[in-house]
């Protein structure tokens, strides 16, 4: 009996053994804390488990894994199995997608900014250059046209956007930069300091951005409808872990992509429609900016730096014209629709 007991609690301890080695745990890296931003991240890890009764995890960590601009080498080196990134921080390592934040695209809502990113991201250039990388694309991070917040008189015309060290990175510091500005490409988590120590002027960020590192509180005025372009934020996987999870485990992350996304936008939804009360609230001026500033800044920055990208693109051996074209239908399909 003795013997046979042992045997049996063996077999239980062996079980639970398995089941334990079984289950899969990724640690997913972001920064700065829980926003707006994040919010389909979180969302993800929450189908997920649900999803596989727990069986398969994420550990969402807010900078504890990495440094901001360098999580797509964390992502190559399989220091942790998912991640967001953002383009501009290092644009030679993800060319392909850097066609996302051309200035002045024409993109007009979140669901659009969905619509040409996901295009991108399944264009073959794209799928190839994330491999270097080890990197699988699974989806963005929409965010809505970027705007300034900066302290002192308005920014309203492009002869007071001469000189003005601005915060913007990608292809919105080259647009600013077209129009006599100074970019500088601090990342979103030192923003707030070169704001208050005088390093920059004025921000360029997405609405959650100036609430959540605190731009906003530095700020005397917002433009609303400048609407330069934006940047564009992948969350990837490392492909090793993608390719080891089992069929279940894959299917489970693969189908709550779509709902993610759908959270997200509900989510920033939300935002956008209380935001006027916050400017309010901080004392913030909301500076309409003329629509024929808005053209001339246009005219000087969309064409130069849509041409100057094709050209640098094509000259590396990347299909340069047919990705912006790629946009361009797709922004058109999605606005027919």
């Amino acid at each position: 009996m003795k013997k046979l007991m042992t045997t049996a609690c063996g077999v239980a301890l062996s079980a639970t053994i398995v089941a334990e080695a079984a289950a899969t745990e990724w640690n997913v890296s972001v920064w700065g804390k829980r926003r707006a931003f994040t919010e389909h991240v979180e969302k993800l890890a929450e189908l997920v488990s649900e999803k596989t009764g727990g069986e398969f995890t994420m550990n969402i960590s807010y900078g504890g894994l990495s440094k901001n601009r360098e999580n797509l080498d964390g992502i190559s080196i399989g220091a942790f199995e998912m991640a967001q990134f953002c383009a501009g921080y290092h644009r030679d390592k993800n060319r392909v997608v850097t066609v996302l934040e051309l200035p002045f695209l024409g993109v007009e809502n979140l669901e659009q900014e969905v619509a040409v990113s996901s295009a991108v991201y399944a264009h073959p250039a794209a799928t190839e250059e994330m491999a270097q990388w080890n990197a699988k694309l699974l989806m963005t991070s929409p965010m809505p046209q970027y705007n300034l917040v900066g302290t002192g008189d308005p920014r309203d015309t492009l002869a007071k956007m001469e000189g003005m060290r601005v915060r913007a990175t990608g292809g919105l510091g080259k647009a600013f930069e077209a129009v006599g500005a100074v970019p500088t490409s601090v990342t979103a988590t030192e923003a707030y300091q070169a704001m208050e120590s005088g390093v920059v002027d004025t921000v360029a960020f997405a609405q959650h951005a100036h609430l959540s590192f605190g731009t906003i509180n530095q700020a005397d005025w917002w433009t609303a409808n400048l609407n330069p372009g934006t940047v564009n934020c992948p969350v990837v996987a490392n492909i090793d872990a993608y390719e080891a999870l089992s069929d279940a485990e894959r299917e489970a992350l693969d189908s709550s992509i779509p709902e993610a996304l759908e959270h997200y936008l509900s989510n920033y939804g939300e935002l956008l429609q209380k935001w006027d009360s916050v400017l309010e609230e901080k004392g913030v001026a909301k500076v309409e900016i003329d629509s024929a500033v808005i053209e001339e800044f246009r005219a000087k920055a969309a064409a130069p730096a849509r041409d100057a990208w094709i050209a640098d693109m094509e000259a590396q051996g990347l299909p340069g014209q047919e990705l912006y074209d790629l946009v361009v239908s797709t922004l058109a399909e999605a606005k027919g629709s």
